[in-house]
Protein backbone atom coordinates (compact mmCIF):
# COMPACT_ATOMS: atom_id res chain seq x y z
CA UNK A 1 0.00 0.00 0.00
CA UNK A 2 1.50 3.35 -1.19
CA UNK A 3 1.62 5.86 1.99
CA UNK A 4 2.02 9.48 2.26
CA UNK A 5 1.38 10.91 -1.27
CA UNK A 6 1.74 14.43 -0.50
CA UNK A 7 3.06 16.25 -2.92
CA UNK A 8 1.66 15.33 -7.24
CA UNK A 9 2.07 16.90 -10.24
CA UNK A 10 -0.53 16.14 -12.89
CA UNK A 11 -0.73 17.00 -16.54
CA UNK A 12 -4.27 17.82 -18.55
CA UNK A 13 -5.65 18.94 -15.05
CA UNK A 14 -8.04 21.21 -16.06
CA UNK A 15 -10.58 19.05 -17.17
CA UNK A 16 -11.94 15.09 -16.93
CA UNK A 17 -9.67 12.27 -15.79
CA UNK A 18 -6.86 15.44 -14.74
CA UNK A 19 -9.01 17.54 -12.58
CA UNK A 20 -11.04 14.77 -10.97
CA UNK A 21 -7.82 13.15 -9.92
CA UNK A 22 -6.47 16.28 -8.25
CA UNK A 23 -9.67 16.89 -6.37
CA UNK A 24 -9.26 13.01 -5.28
CA UNK A 25 -5.96 13.82 -4.07
CA UNK A 26 -6.77 16.94 -2.35
CA UNK A 27 -9.78 15.31 -0.51
CA UNK A 28 -7.23 12.71 0.40
CA UNK A 29 -4.74 14.83 1.89
CA UNK A 30 -2.05 15.50 -0.58
CA UNK A 31 -0.27 18.66 0.70
CA UNK A 32 1.19 19.88 -2.71
CA UNK A 33 -0.46 19.60 -5.92
CA UNK A 34 1.43 21.07 -8.92
CA UNK A 35 -1.14 21.07 -11.97
CA UNK A 36 -0.94 21.74 -15.47
CA UNK A 37 -2.65 22.77 -18.27
CA UNK A 38 -3.61 24.45 -21.29
CA UNK A 39 -6.45 26.47 -20.51
CA UNK A 40 -6.20 29.17 -18.08
CA UNK A 41 -9.67 29.68 -16.78
CA UNK A 42 -10.19 25.59 -16.17
CA UNK A 43 -6.97 25.32 -14.48
CA UNK A 44 -7.21 27.92 -12.26
CA UNK A 45 -10.69 26.56 -11.48
CA UNK A 46 -9.46 23.35 -10.33
CA UNK A 47 -6.52 25.04 -8.20
CA UNK A 48 -9.21 26.56 -6.70
CA UNK A 49 -11.42 23.89 -5.71
CA UNK A 50 -8.42 21.70 -4.55
CA UNK A 51 -7.29 24.68 -2.06
CA UNK A 52 -10.94 25.02 -0.86
CA UNK A 53 -10.47 21.29 0.23
CA UNK A 54 -6.92 22.36 1.82
CA UNK A 55 -3.95 21.58 -0.25
CA UNK A 56 -1.58 24.14 -1.44
CA UNK A 57 -2.33 24.64 -5.78
CA UNK A 58 -0.30 25.81 -8.13
CA UNK A 59 -1.63 26.19 -11.69
CA UNK A 60 1.18 26.53 -14.97
CA UNK A 61 0.02 26.59 -18.31
CA UNK A 62 2.34 24.19 -20.21
CA UNK A 63 2.43 22.58 -23.59
CA UNK A 64 3.76 18.85 -22.72
CA UNK A 65 4.87 18.67 -26.04
CA UNK A 66 7.82 21.21 -25.02
CA UNK A 67 10.32 18.81 -23.70
CA UNK A 68 12.62 21.50 -22.26
CA UNK A 69 10.06 23.59 -20.63
CA UNK A 70 8.41 20.65 -18.86
CA UNK A 71 11.80 19.56 -17.85
CA UNK A 72 12.41 23.21 -15.99
CA UNK A 73 9.22 22.90 -14.74
CA UNK A 74 8.98 19.73 -13.40
CA UNK A 75 12.63 20.19 -11.49
CA UNK A 76 11.26 23.64 -10.33
CA UNK A 77 8.18 21.87 -8.54
CA UNK A 78 10.87 18.97 -7.17
CA UNK A 79 12.56 22.12 -5.65
CA UNK A 80 9.53 23.29 -4.28
CA UNK A 81 7.95 19.95 -3.04
CA UNK A 82 9.83 16.59 -3.08
CA UNK A 83 7.24 15.18 -5.73
CA UNK A 84 5.77 11.77 -4.83
CA UNK A 85 3.40 11.15 -7.65
CA UNK A 86 3.76 12.47 -11.77
CA UNK A 87 0.88 11.49 -13.37
CA UNK A 88 1.50 12.36 -17.35
CA UNK A 89 -2.24 12.42 -18.13
CA UNK A 90 -2.79 15.06 -20.52
CA UNK A 91 -4.29 13.62 -23.72
CA UNK A 92 -6.17 14.67 -26.77
CA UNK A 93 -7.56 13.02 -29.57
CA UNK A 94 -7.78 13.85 -33.11
CA UNK A 95 -11.81 13.74 -34.26
CA UNK A 96 -10.80 13.63 -38.34
CA UNK A 97 -7.53 11.99 -39.12
CA UNK A 98 -5.74 14.91 -40.98
CA UNK A 99 -1.93 14.39 -41.18
CA UNK A 100 -1.91 17.86 -38.79
CA UNK A 101 -3.80 16.16 -36.53
CA UNK A 102 -2.60 12.94 -36.42
CA UNK A 103 0.86 14.69 -35.68
CA UNK A 104 -0.38 16.66 -33.14
CA UNK A 105 -1.96 13.55 -31.15
CA UNK A 106 0.95 11.90 -30.82
CA UNK A 107 3.17 15.14 -30.27
CA UNK A 108 0.97 15.56 -27.71
CA UNK A 109 -0.41 11.85 -26.46
CA UNK A 110 3.28 10.15 -26.93
CA UNK A 111 6.17 12.88 -26.64
CA UNK A 112 4.02 14.83 -23.94
CA UNK A 113 4.02 11.59 -21.81
CA UNK A 114 8.03 11.14 -22.78
CA UNK A 115 8.73 14.87 -21.67
CA UNK A 116 6.48 14.41 -18.40
CA UNK A 117 7.82 10.50 -17.53
CA UNK A 118 11.58 11.06 -18.36
CA UNK A 119 12.57 14.31 -15.91
CA UNK A 120 10.31 12.75 -13.08
CA UNK A 121 12.18 9.45 -13.32
CA UNK A 122 15.85 11.14 -13.54
CA UNK A 123 14.99 13.10 -10.30
CA UNK A 124 13.69 10.15 -8.71
CA UNK A 125 16.59 7.95 -8.95
CA UNK A 126 18.49 10.81 -7.11
CA UNK A 127 16.61 10.27 -4.28
CA UNK A 128 17.46 7.32 -1.95
CA UNK A 129 14.95 8.12 0.91
CA UNK A 130 11.84 5.56 0.92
CA UNK A 131 9.44 8.21 0.49
CA UNK A 132 6.66 7.65 -2.42
CA UNK A 133 8.31 7.69 -5.81
CA UNK A 134 5.47 7.06 -8.48
CA UNK A 135 4.55 7.42 -11.64
CA UNK A 136 1.57 7.47 -13.63
CA UNK A 137 0.41 7.06 -16.95
CA UNK A 138 -2.72 7.57 -18.29
CA UNK A 139 -3.47 5.08 -21.71
CA UNK A 140 -6.45 3.63 -22.83
CA UNK A 141 -8.89 0.83 -23.20
CA UNK A 142 -8.02 1.80 -27.50
CA UNK A 143 -4.73 1.13 -26.27
CA UNK A 144 -5.29 -3.00 -26.46
CA UNK A 145 -6.31 -3.20 -29.93
CA UNK A 146 -6.37 -0.42 -32.60
CA UNK A 147 -10.30 1.16 -32.88
CA UNK A 148 -10.98 2.07 -36.46
CA UNK A 149 -12.92 4.98 -35.60
CA UNK A 150 -9.52 6.22 -33.71
CA UNK A 151 -6.13 5.25 -35.43
CA UNK A 152 -4.38 7.48 -34.13
CA UNK A 153 -5.36 7.79 -31.03
CA UNK A 154 -5.41 4.11 -30.73
CA UNK A 155 -1.60 3.91 -31.78
CA UNK A 156 -0.79 6.69 -29.30
CA UNK A 157 -2.26 5.14 -26.42
CA UNK A 158 -0.79 1.32 -27.49
CA UNK A 159 2.69 3.45 -27.35
CA UNK A 160 2.20 4.49 -23.91
CA UNK A 161 1.04 1.62 -22.41
CA UNK A 162 3.50 -0.60 -23.49
CA UNK A 163 6.03 1.86 -22.54
CA UNK A 164 4.39 1.94 -18.88
CA UNK A 165 4.45 -1.50 -18.73
CA UNK A 166 8.39 -1.94 -19.66
CA UNK A 167 8.81 0.80 -17.51
CA UNK A 168 7.29 -0.50 -14.13
CA UNK A 169 9.73 -3.76 -14.26
CA UNK A 170 12.24 -1.89 -15.50
CA UNK A 171 12.33 1.17 -12.22
CA UNK A 172 11.02 -1.91 -9.89
CA UNK A 173 15.12 -2.01 -8.75
CA UNK A 174 15.34 1.87 -8.41
CA UNK A 175 12.30 1.64 -5.98
CA UNK A 176 10.20 3.92 -8.00
CA UNK A 177 6.41 2.10 -8.76
CA UNK A 178 4.89 2.65 -12.30
CA UNK A 179 1.37 2.51 -12.92
CA UNK A 180 -0.41 2.51 -16.37
CA UNK A 181 -4.15 3.56 -16.46
CA UNK A 182 -6.07 2.44 -18.87
CA UNK A 183 -9.53 3.64 -18.99
CA UNK A 184 -12.85 3.35 -21.04
CA UNK A 185 -15.58 6.03 -21.86
CA UNK A 186 -15.10 9.02 -19.13
CA UNK A 187 -16.55 12.28 -19.46
CA UNK A 188 -14.37 14.69 -20.61
CA UNK A 189 -13.48 17.22 -23.34
CA UNK A 190 -12.46 14.61 -25.31
CA UNK A 191 -15.75 12.83 -24.84
CA UNK A 192 -17.60 15.42 -25.13
CA UNK A 193 -16.80 15.72 -28.98
CA UNK A 194 -17.54 12.14 -29.29
CA UNK A 195 -21.45 11.40 -31.65
CA UNK A 196 -20.53 7.46 -31.46
CA UNK A 197 -22.05 5.43 -28.61
CA UNK A 198 -20.08 5.16 -25.89
CA UNK A 199 -21.03 2.05 -24.21
CA UNK A 200 -20.27 1.69 -20.40
CA UNK A 201 -19.48 5.70 -19.95
CA UNK A 202 -18.08 6.96 -17.05
CA UNK A 203 -18.32 9.82 -14.80
CA UNK A 204 -14.69 11.64 -13.90
CA UNK A 205 -15.02 11.42 -10.56
CA UNK A 206 -15.89 7.46 -10.54
CA UNK A 207 -13.11 7.19 -12.75
CA UNK A 208 -10.30 9.24 -10.26
CA UNK A 209 -11.79 6.77 -7.33
CA UNK A 210 -10.88 3.55 -9.01
CA UNK A 211 -7.53 5.11 -10.34
CA UNK A 212 -6.38 6.56 -6.74
CA UNK A 213 -7.39 2.96 -5.51
CA UNK A 214 -5.30 1.16 -7.81
CA UNK A 215 -2.32 3.09 -7.19
CA UNK A 216 -3.15 2.80 -3.38
CA UNK A 217 -2.34 -0.47 -4.19
CA UNK A 218 -0.06 -0.07 -6.97
CA UNK A 219 -1.65 -2.19 -9.32
CA UNK A 220 0.62 -2.19 -12.68
CA UNK A 221 -2.27 -2.30 -14.83
CA UNK A 222 -5.68 -0.10 -13.86
CA UNK A 223 -8.23 -0.95 -16.84
CA UNK A 224 -11.36 -0.14 -16.73
CA UNK A 225 -14.65 -0.86 -16.73
CA UNK A 226 -14.05 -4.79 -17.05
CA UNK A 227 -16.30 -5.53 -19.97
CA UNK A 228 -14.65 -3.08 -22.37
CA UNK A 229 -11.47 -4.52 -21.46
CA UNK A 230 -12.41 -8.22 -22.02
CA UNK A 231 -14.13 -6.99 -25.34
CA UNK A 232 -10.95 -5.47 -26.38
CA UNK A 233 -8.78 -8.06 -25.22
CA UNK A 234 -11.07 -10.70 -26.78
CA UNK A 235 -10.38 -8.67 -30.40
CA UNK A 236 -7.31 -8.64 -29.83
CA UNK A 237 -6.97 -12.32 -30.15
CA UNK A 238 -9.62 -13.07 -32.50
CA UNK A 239 -8.38 -14.21 -35.59
CA UNK A 240 -8.17 -11.10 -38.47
CA UNK A 241 -11.23 -12.30 -40.49
CA UNK A 242 -13.62 -12.16 -37.27
CA UNK A 243 -12.10 -9.15 -35.86
CA UNK A 244 -12.63 -7.21 -39.36
CA UNK A 245 -16.25 -8.84 -39.28
CA UNK A 246 -16.58 -7.28 -36.11
CA UNK A 247 -15.10 -3.80 -36.87
CA UNK A 248 -17.46 -3.56 -40.41
CA UNK A 249 -20.40 -3.53 -38.08
CA UNK A 250 -19.21 -0.90 -35.59
CA UNK A 251 -20.28 2.48 -35.56
CA UNK A 252 -17.38 5.83 -36.72
CA UNK A 253 -17.07 8.99 -35.54
CA UNK A 254 -18.64 11.56 -37.84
Amino acid sequence: MQKNINNVLITGASSGIGEALALAYAKNGAKNLFLSGRNADRLQKTAAECQKLGAKAEAKIINVADKEAMKLWIEECNQKAPLNLVFANAGVSTGEETPENIYNTFNTNVMGVLNTVTPAAELYKKRKDDSAKIIAITASIAGYHGLSACPSYSASKACVKAYGEALRNSLRTENIAVNVICPGFVRSRITDKNTCPMPFFMEADKAADIIYKGIQKNIGLIAFPWPMRFGVWLLSILPNCLSDFIYSRLPHKV
